[in-house]
């Protein structure tokens, strides 16, 4: 072994300047390789992302918006009878809509129901969630109670609302009347639906007892949104519970009293299956979504009904775009 160099008697054996430069080079292989590794890795999670909603993508732009288009030529068409007729005829359809008093019994009779209906469930549901806000004993009791009727489906709720609001007098009276004559209330007693001018203002109370549990979630979550030191500063300077909630609160419920106003307002517009259960088919609670079906599934006339459901359509759109609009905005100035 005397004469042998080192390097030869331990060959495994590295000089100390080469495990520096391998130890260095190791982070540099990471990164030369971490970057189109990353790419390939989104590249296939943005793969796999628009795999997923790609059939619900393709299920809405086919059944939503496919048959929106659909619906809108068949407006422009002479279509009337079992077989399809797309002879183009223009604004022919929507001119004889706005000509035709019963369709304008139509509009008059959503605007009351509308009016009623969203400013009834408004009122009725702030003043349920004031009253929850209080902690109050059993509040989960009383908010399942309020909630419960959002549950039941408006053909349930028109078949008890009819028997509530039967128009019946003398040894026929049922329901609400019943009960007015009881406590000798015979000022009350009125002939509700069947009223020719007002009887769709009687309709919207069976809808305002069905959605008033629904606006008050929403304000008893925006009541609870509110910190007590907003209210404790207001009472500090001597504000009272009205000034507190019609200077302070009501105005920071602003946006849970928009988003309200535009769910409202959809149902309303499209409320079909309340009138039919509760009142049946009456001209004088006539609306143009028992119009269309007519129209579309009685008399066969085709382009006339899609004619009323693009105005429908255009009505809603009216409510719900702007909303969007502001929700948009809003998220992007946060």
């Amino acid at each position: 072994m005397q004469g042998t160099p080192l390097s030869s008697a331990v060959p495994n054996i590295k000089p100390a300047a080469m495990v520096v430069t391998s130890a260095h080079s190791l982070p540099e292989f990471f990164r030369r390789w971490q970057g189109p590794l990353m790419t390939k890795l989104k590249n296939t999670d943005a793969i796999i992302s628009f795999a997923l909603v790609a059939p619900s993508m393709i299920a809405v732009g086919i059944f939503i918006y496919g048959f929106i288009a659909w619906t809108l030529r068949v407006s422009f068409s002479a279509w009337k009878g079992l077989l399809p007729d797309y002879t183009f005829v223009g604004l022919k359809n929507y001119i004889e809509l706005f000509s035709d008093p019963r369709f304008i019994i139509d509009l008059r009779n959503t605007a009351i129901f509308t009016i009623v209906f969203v400013i009834g469930a408004l009122l009725l549901g702030f003043i349920l969630a004031v009253l929850l806000d209080q902690n109050l004993p059993g509040e989960n009791f009383f908010r399942s109670l309020f909630l419960f009727p959002m549950a039941i489906s408006y053909i349930v709720t028109g078949v008890v609302w009819r028997w509530l609001m039967n128009p019946s007098e003398g040894t026929r009276i049922s329901g609400l009347n019943q009960i007015f004559s009881y406590f000798g209330w015979d000022f009350l007693i009125n002939r509700w639906h069947t009223t020719p001018t007002w009887g769709i203002a009687a309709i919207a109370l069976a809808a305002i007892w069905q959605m008033s549990g629904f606006t008050m979630a929403l304000y008893l979550g925006g009541l609870r949104s509110i910190s007590d030191e907003i209210r404790e500063a207001a009472r500090v300077d001597g504000a009272s519970e009205w000034q507190l909630y019609r200077y302070i609160i009501i105005p920071m419920l602003n946006p849970v009293t928009l988003s309200a106003v535009i769910i409202l307002g959809h149902i309303s517009l499209k409320v079909f299956d309340l009138i039919i259960a509760l009142a049946g088919k009456q001209l004088a609670l006539d609306v143009p979504a028992i119009y269309m079906w007519q129209a579309t599934f009685d008399g066969y006339f085709f382009g006339r009904g899609a004619a009323i459901s693009i105005l429908l359509l255009l009505i809603i759109s009216i409510l719900i775009i702007p909303y969007i609009l502001y929700n948009l905005g809003h998220e992007a100035d946060v």
